[in-house]
């Protein structure tokens, strides 16, 4: 069971990747996964916990002294009150995360928010447009997190790019771009966060230190696609006439459509902050903007009656919109990984990378491509326990001086960690998000937008690596 588990992983990612031509869901072969690993788990438990002498099995043992109870007994409690509930605690933050944020950016679009910001990017040369889309990207990752800055960006997309097959390029781009600028600010990614908090990289070095890699990250993928995916002088289809949703947007006041985009976008900006001062899951901020925007929006149309039909615009209504499909995939995957991470095939494997592998920059760079397929937040975790912070000394020798604050493994993991998952379409939250949203299948991805990010990947750890 121990090895086949990995195994059955590895026929799951193929089957996703394989989805077009085996025409079965992925959301449904992810879900499949997910259930078949914590099965494993569960009826091979005497030999990956018990016979293997799993630590954190035995840790839980001992800290609960359960010694003496019989081994079925120890394995029960220690799957349900250690394994399962609390990865499932950390799979719903991130799955409510996701489902109130498409919300609230589907409020704020559906109340006119985003049109300041389409009519600013409203072109119809595929070519300019293409880097306007990646530099907004790119920045507005850095200021919301990647994933909030993709959800947004999808939503202004759709008001400027009505075909869905260059929709698609686009949105690829997107993925790219906001993990590209997710790695550069501390609070770009969940990873940089964790390394941030974690006191692992200061703000001001990883600002200063990455920014020119992960624009070089972004700037090689935007030049071959410039070349690439459009023909020079093709011009985008503009959308002619409103939809019955626009005619309802101009009769709601100017001033309330910017309250509202304000409150759903401070929502999502101020999650570090909120996460810093409180240290509640980042939902809980999500949370808030949404309870004020469904206070805020019903107020509103107590007291607007020349609105007819503004039910289809209310909260209740609209939160009928949230994709549960991609919900399911978001789940099916991360439960898997947390299958694997209780397992112990994910430290069995860093336990091999650490040990046969000694330079320090190369282990940063192969746990990047890694987070193509593992989730990067479990992977950068695990790695920050294998490698504890070493207090700066003179005494320290040249390869500790790598695992200070600020030290050159934990400033191109930051990179590696976020850039590496834009390899593969669910290598990332981020593309897993867009991946639903705009259906983009994992081979449609793997054929047009992987080789782009491997060489911008690399361009960018070329960059790192000489400026350091």
């Amino acid at each position: 069971m121990y090895y086949a588990m990995p195994v059955v992983f590895i026929l799951g990612i193929v089957a996703i990747a394989l989805e077009d031509k085996i025409k079965v869901n992925k959301s449904a072969t992810a879900l499949f996964v997910c259930i078949t690993l914590w099965l494993m788990l569960v009826f091979g438990s005497q030999d990956i916990l018990v016979e293997r002498q799993n630590p954190d099995f035995l840790q839980f043992v001992k800290q609960t002294e359960l010694e003496n109870f019989p081994v079925k007994d120890q394995i029960v409690r220690y799957l349900t009150e250690k394994a399962f509930v609390p990865h499932l605690g950390d799979v719903a933050q991130t799955l409510f995360f996701v489902m109130c944020s498409l919300l609230i950016v589907n409020i704020v679009d559906k109340h006119g928010g985003f049109m300041a910001i389409s009519r600013s990017l409203r072109t119809e040369n595929k070519r300019k447009l293409l880097w306007m889309i990646g530099l907004s990207s790119f920045f507005f990752s850095a200021l919301l997190d990647n994933l909030a800055a993709a959800i947004v960006l999808i939503a202004v997309l759709r008001k400027l790019v009505p075909d869905h097959t260059d929709r698609m390029k686009y949105a690829s781009i997107i993925i790219l771009a906001a993990n590209a600028g997710g790695s550069w600010s501390p609070i770009g990614d969940v990873t940089t966060l964790l390394l941030w908090t974690g006191g692992n990289i200061t703000a001001w070095h990883q600002i200063s230190h990455l920014f020119l890699p992960a624009l070089v990250n972004l700037l090689v993928p935007l030049i071959i696609a410039d070349f690439w995916l459009f023909k020079k002088g093709t011009k985008l289809r503009q959308i002619s006439n409103l939809s019955a949703d626009d005619i309802y947007i101009e009769r709601i006041p100017n001033r309330s459509r910017i309250i509202i985009f304000w409150i759903g976008i401070s929502s999502l900006a101020f999650v570090p902050i909120f996460q810093t001062i409180t240290h509640l899951p980042a939902f809980m901020c999500v949370l808030i903007g949404l309870v004020f925007l469904w206070i805020y929006t019903d107020l509103m149309y107590g007291q607007i009656n020349d609105i007819r039909e503004s039910d289809k615009l209310r909260i209740p209504t609209l939160s009928r919109s949230v994709d549960l499909p991609t919900i399911f995939f978001f789940f099916g995957i991360l439960m898997s990984v947390a299958a694997l991470n209780v397992g112990g095939q994910l430290s069995l494997f860093a336990d091999i990378l650490s040990t046969s592998i000694k330079e320090p920059y190369t282990i940063s760079i192969i746990s990047g491509a890694i987070s193509s397929v593992v989730d990067n937040v479990a992977l950068v975790a695990a790695t920050m326990g294998m490698y504890p912070i070493v207090e700066a000394s003179a005494a320290m020798t040249p390869h500790m001086q790598y695992f200070v604050t600020d030290g050159g493994f934990w400033t191109l993991l930051a990179y590696c960690a976020v850039t590496g998952g834009s390899i593969f379409i669910i290598g990332s939250a981020t593309g897993v998000a867009v991946m639903g949203l705009e259906k983009i299948s994992f081979g449609y991805f793997f054929k047009r937008f992987t080789p782009l990010a491997v060489l911008g990947y690399i361009a960018g750890i070329l960059l790192f690596l000489a400026m350091a």
